[in-house]
């Protein structure tokens, strides 16, 4: 015999209150004492309750949920970026609608659109947010904000990495361990992330006489970044340096220079990007730029809960109070054993953050 689902009223009747105060407790209203909120909620985690989300919706035109639409779901950067959002939610009280595309744009925007109706707000990563009326075709009207997204005209409020900044601090390191001949594997070409770290190495380069710099491609993927190596192994003139792009690829191409017999770093020296929570653990470890990817998706959906929960308003400010609410968050050079720097785990820091008006 199936087990009828327990509602609202048996946990009102368990715990000796009305109705409405149950709902109150469990929505967190104010107008309820302390005491009697930890009552209902001891009750209701008893009874196994779950609140009905359709019924809530209608009610109270809350879904408690928040919408996470990504590019891809693999790999560190992305399990820490969802790590220190899904740790916000928790602490308050909300549940997570993750969605991915693969880099598809057609798929982004039928996800982003998917969302009308089922989610409160939306935390948004989105390589297409500079294509022409691409957002503003396809985001429902929600709450919204961007997650290390570009945007041609400032619209929504924003949390990014700058990218630029951190591709010139690694590539200034390299040079000043005296590295003058340095290869870059790049990101792929439609991501904002890998543009900017691009940008920040031909610059870098640019600026000091006497430096080399070199491309190859790559895809923010161990595949590509182990594929780089053997093509920067096979090229002839061995670089002093490799700059990749992330981690993930500076990863693989330690591999292929461990298949080749090549060390790291007494005959090439490598340095990647993110400072995932592997970087520290390979041999030898990872010099990286340091982005706190937790904090990020964490100070992201803190952003916009907050926005949630002051009203429609916060969704129609005007353009020059969303641009000051444009977080940028500055990476911090992490300098370890794979560059022949100063020895495991040293760091030299520049500010981690910083609020552009």
């Amino acid at each position: 015999m199936d087990r009828q689902p327990v509602t609202i009223r048996d946990v009102a009747r368990e715990a000796g209150v009305s109705v409405a105060t149950v709902s109150r407790a469990l929505n967190g209203h104010a107008n309820v004492a302390e005491g009697v909120r930890r009552h209902v909620q001891e009750v209701a985690q008893r009874l196994r309750y779950s609140p009905h989300g359709a019924a809530r919706s209608l009610s109270s035109r809350s879904t408690q949920t928040i919408g996470v639409v990504l590019p891809d779901l693999h790999g560190e950067f992305f399990s820490e970026l969802i790590r220190g959002i899904g740790a916000v939610a928790r602490a308050r009280r909300r549940h997570m609608l993750l969605s991915s595309y693969h880099g598809d744009r057609e798929q982004q925007a039928a996800a982003l659109r998917a969302m009308r109706g089922r989610v409160d707000g939306l935390l948004v990563m989105s390589p297409f947010a500079d294509q022409p009326g691409f957002l503003e075709e396809n985001l429902p009207p929600l709450p919204t904000v961007l997650v290390n997204t570009h945007q041609a005209e400032p619209a929504w409020p924003a949390f990014e990495i700058d990218n630029h900044a951190g591709a010139v601090s690694m590539v200034e390191h390299l040079l000043g361990l005296g590295h003058r001949n340095i290869a870059l594997i790049a990101g792929p070409e439609h991501n904002y992330d890998a543009r900017e770290r691009l940008r920040g190495f031909r610059e870098a380069i640019a600026a000091h006489p006497g430096a080399e710099g070199r491309e190859y491609p790559g895809d923010f993927d161990e595949a590509s970044g182990h594929r780089a190596g053997q093509a920067i192994l096979a090229a002839g003139e061995r670089p002093q340096a490799v700059f990749a792009a992330n981690d993930m690829m500076a990863l693989g191409c330690l591999y292929a220079f461990a298949q080749a017999g090549v060390r790291v770093p007494q005959d090439i020296a490598l340095a990647g990007f993110d400072d995932i929570p592997l970087a520290r653990f390979v041999h030898p470890s990872l010099t990286t730029m340091r982005v706190s990817i937790a904090q990020l998706g964490g100070r992201a959906l803190e952003r916009l809960l907050d926005q949630i929960e002051t009203g429609p308003d916060s969704a129609t400010q005007a353009d020059a109070e969303i641009e000051a609410d444009r977080q940028v968050l500055a990476p911090e050079l992490v300098v370890r054993a794979s560059c022949g720097g100063h020895g495991d785990d040293a760091s030299a820091s520049v500010p981690r953050e910083n609020t552009q008006a």
